[in-house]
């Protein structure tokens, strides 16, 4: 079983969600050997390390039963024997960095992976096939890169992997047109470090056809200049590790093409239409279903083959109904386009008003002037304790 690990949490959270995994076995890059060295006397059940490298590249640390990866494969064969699996089985592990509390682990099974790489490939999706490059700019430890590390090689998709520089736009430049990548998927920020590089060297990108965005919002302005600059074309996504992670995505439908700039950009600014394989509904705070119409907002709940029913070694975290709340606030138009208005912990209320943080957010980085922007909300004294 897989647990892929994050190297930026505190040193504190990796011992605990090391242990609580009880993993048995370590594979690190070799730029961590220090933090691994520091580390391994906090982690009883690890037995072996192996630096991802050859043995003339081994790191010169004092960590026990070391080997490097080279020497671990050199003697083993070429061929591989695929052993029968239970599609129930567990097959990899990712814990969730949570703002309170320990991390929580969130566990996949073969049969929901499989499902998951199936309904992520599809054409209104991903649109994986033997005809796609793509260079994901998300790490492995990040809901095993969105999923594409399964669902890129089941279609015969050829992976481009840009290694410790995914945020350097010359690197980015580079490998998109070294290696002839035709799509690629990230956090907002890496494309706009992208895009700056690119405006500023006056370099164009032929082969990249879309950028997929998730995680936050997407500034309009980056829509706007992939598009017009390089014909390339920014598309949201949206789930989350409990999800696998894919739950929605946004491809225009024919009809809304017909439409004006403006009304399109409307759209394109949402987090997209469900996948297949995610059922989802959004009530109100009295737990009543809203009507899909653009409007009305509420809790997002979502059930499906590979959305998660609970946390590892912590129960069930589903409703009655089998529905995961998700802690997103949004609103789906008739057209079926979600929009996140908010995350529930951090929805403003003023004077009996919701108010969406993000919606200000989005409103601040249409500026021309401003790159990012981040919506606090604060007591006020009018209000009272509990508004703001």
């Amino acid at each position: 079983m897989l647990h892929t690990v994050n190297p930026r949490l505190f040193p504190e959270q990796i011992e605990y969600i090391v242990n609580h995994a009880e993993d048995t076995i370590v594979f690190f890059d070799p730029i961590f050997a220090p933090l691994i060295e520091k580390l391994q006397h906090k982690f009883p059940t690890v037995s072996h390390y192996v630096a991802l490298c050859d043995k003339a590249h081994l790191p010169d640390v004092d960590i026990a039963n070391l080997t490097d990866y080279e020497s671990l494969i050199d003697d083993q064969s070429d061929e591989f024997n695929w052993p029968e699996l239970a599609e129930d089985d567990a097959s990899s592990l990712c814990y969730t960095s949570g703002t309170t509390g320990h991390p929580k682990g969130v566990l996949y099974s073969h049969r929901s992976t499989v499902l998951h790489s199936l309904g992520s490939a599809l054409p209104d999706a991903f649109s994986l096939s033997i005809d796609e490059t793509v260079m994901p700019i998300v790490p492995m430890f990040h809901v095993n890169g969105w999923g594409l590390a399964y669902s890129a090689p089941m279609t015969g998709t050829k992976l481009v992997m840009p290694g410790p520089k995914m945020a350097d736009g010359e690197v980015l430049s580079d490998l998109i047109n070294s290696e002839g990548v035709t799509m690629t998927a990230g956090v907002p920020v890496v494309w706009l470090m992208l895009l700056e590089h690119l405006k500023n060297n006056d370099i164009q990108v032929p082969t990249l056809d879309r950028i997929v965005v998730g995680g936050s919002a997407c500034p309009e302005l980056l829509i706007n200049e992939f598009d017009e600059l390089f014909n390339v074309s920014v598309q949201h996504a949206w789930g989350m590790t409990e999800m696998s992670p894919l739950g929605t995505f946004n491809k225009l439908k024919p009809r809304l093409k017909q439409q004006s700039e403006k009304e399109q950009m409307s759209y394109k600014l949402k987090q997209g239409r469900i996948v297949f394989g995610v059922d989802m509904r959004i009530e109100d705070w009295q737990g009543q279903e809203v009507e899909w119409d653009g409007h009305q907002f509420g809790a997002v709940k979502v059930r499906g083959p590979w959305i998660a029913s609970g946390y590892y070694k912590q129960g069930e975290s589903i409703d009655d109904k089998g529905y995961f709340d998700t802690g997103d606030v949004a609103s789906v138009d008739p057209h079926g386009y979600m929009l996140i208005t908010d995350r529930s912990k951090d929805v403003i209320k003023s004077g009996g008003e919701w108010i969406s943080s993000i919606e200000l957010e989005n409103i601040a980085v249409g500026h021309p002037d401003i790159k990012e922007a981040a919506v606090i909300g604060v007591p006020h004294k009018k209000w009272g304790k509990d508004r703001y």
